[in-house]
């Protein structure tokens, strides 16, 4: 039973018990009735537009989504290279100060574009001396 119901129910047992209409307790009864018919309209109301928001809130969560599959698709395309079993190093771009995953082939490369500005990206490991290069392991 919804609320109009048990208002409209109220409403029944009110004029069942036959009570004058210049009663004071029943004029009291009778408008506190109306307010909870008011009451009752518009809890519907809001409950029909808090359907229609959250099928909104549905739409446009499924079209985030696409996006999303879009965006990220295109993100890990610049990491399909990667080797799954590999190291891999942090490297910051000194143009835009953003952080960028790197395979060790790449640092042996010798460089990569950042991903994110475009600005060419240089490893030199010349200036290493083996006992160096062995204690990063």
């Amino acid at each position: 039973m919804d609320a109009n119901e048990k208002v409209a129910y109220l409403r029944g047992l009110m004029d069942g018990m036959k009570m004058s209409d210049d009663d004071d307790t029943a004029k009291v009864l009778r408008s506190i009735i109306d307010v909870l018919g008011d009451f009752a309209e518009d809890i519907d109301e809001l409950s029909e537009l808090y359907d229609d928001l959250a099928d909104q809130v549905d739409e446009i969560d499924q079209d985030l989504s696409i996006v999303e599959d879009d965006l990220y698709d295109e993100e890990d395309d610049d990491y399909d290279d990667f080797d799954e079993d590999g190291e891999y190093y942090e490297v910051v771009c000194p143009k835009c100060s953003d952080e960028i995953c790197v395979s060790e082939d790449v640092l042996i490369e010798g460089g990569i574009k950042c991903p994110n500005c475009g600005e060419n990206l240089e490893f030199d490991f010349s200036s290493l001396t083996a006992d160096e290069i062995n204690s990063e392991d």
